[in-house]
């Protein structure tokens, strides 16, 4: 998996039946180096024009071939670091990198050749797991509740519940006892922090909050960005990475830049909790947001539930979403749904992503 934070590769192992039965096995995080994320951020820029997913203009096929190439010897240094036989392996997920969301124009667009990551690891492949969704007018996204409601039921745990994922962009998964998860972004997670502390200090992101720790909140700014039609809109919904931008903020020092941005993404998550049938009993928070203590706090103060994390309940922090897109493909051979009505907007639950095998390709997406 490489998200939207785009820091690098996670890597993850799971036993599965695709259904509740999950064991969890080791994970690797190898990061991107800094040309890596400088070629990510020129393919964004590039893939704004972008009307076909399948085209690969000017720096998208020099960016989509790093991808892959960085997934193969991740999974690779992977396979050698933990002692792990290959043909031990059923399945790989690959998610790819998400250059471009446009769910409304049926356009969403993951970077990375699953065919040539088959090939070269010598297994198979599930990747393009969000297209089949988006072309039957689902949002696309997220793409995390069913394995999120596997662990909850897996564990016995009573809803509701809600799950938050904090990557680039934040996504939450609400669970309540026998029903369809219910889902959506919430709003920017650790992106707009993330760009600004690489464009005013070089650093890719705040680690452990420590920025935001000795700033204060703008509050008059937070409410000013909380004004934007998406938040009026009810799950389930998507957005793009960069559909919000830090402008309203540029004018303050690092520390409440950090600050602020920081309880901007908590305040947004507050707002969808607002729209959910109950109060969940808590919210569990994975992500590299689980690893911001001011984060935390801010989700406690303006969300008024009690925050845990995923470590906290025995769960992957930082390895979770790696595990879920194995969880995904595993379901993807069986044929079985990974989007729901309430969970992305579609009509029905659909199965989606495309098997590859090394040399032969099958669709399992209708």
């Amino acid at each position: 998996m490489s998200g939207t934070s785009m820091d690098g590769v996670d890597v993850a192992l799971i036993e599965t039946d695709g259904r509740e039965q999950i064991m969890q096995g080791p994970s690797l995080f190898c990061p991107f180096g800094l040309d890596d994320r400088r070629l990510l951020r020129a393919a964004m820029e590039e893939a704004v024009s972008l009307k076909d997913r399948t085209a690969r203009p000017g720096v998208l096929a020099d960016c989509e071939r790093m991808v892959t190439r960085r997934h193969a010897e991740a999974v690779e240094r992977f396979f050698e670091d933990r002692g792990i036989e290959r043909k031990s392996i059923d399945i790989v997920g690959f998610h790819g990198q998400t250059v471009f969301h446009r769910p409304a124009e049926r356009l969403t667009v993951q970077i990375g050749d699953g065919q040539a990551l088959a090939d070269r690891l010598g297994l198979p492949v599930a990747y393009d797991f969000r297209a089949a969704d988006v072309a039957a007018g689902g949002e696309g996204a997220p793409l995390v509740p069913v394995f999120h409601r596997a662990l909850v039921e897996g564990a016995g745990m009573e809803g509701p519940i809600a799950l938050l994922n904090i990557g680039g962009v934040a996504n939450l998964t609400y669970i309540d006892d026998g029903q369809d998860p219910i889902a959506c972004d919430t709003g920017p997670g650790n992106a707009l922090i993330d760009d600004m502390m690489l464009a005013e200090t070089g650093k890719p992101m705040d680690e452990n909050g420590e920025a935001a720790q000795q700033g204060w909140v703008d509050e008059s700014l937070v409410r000013q960005m909380l004004i934007h039609p998406f938040f009026d809109k009810l799950p389930p919904k998507s957005l793009d990475r960069n559909d919000f931008t830090r402008e309203r903020v540029k004018h303050l020092s690092v520390p409440n830049q950090s600050a602020t941005l920081t309880a901007f993404t908590a305040a947004c998550v507050a707002k969808v909790l607002a729209q959910l049938p109950k109060v969940p009993s808590c919210l569990i928070v994975c992500g590299g947001g689980a690893r911001n203590p001011v984060m935390l706090n801010e989700l406690e103060k303006r969300c008024r539930i009690r925050v845990t994390t995923a470590q906290a309940r025995g769960w992957s922090v930082d390895a979770m979403e790696a595990q879920a897109f194995a969880y995904l493909a595993v379901r993807c051979l069986q044929d079985l749904p990974i989007t729901f009505p309430t969970t992305t907007g579609i009509a029905k639950p659909i199965a989606g992503g495309v098997i590859v095998r090394p040399g032969l390709l099958k669709s399992v997406a209708e």
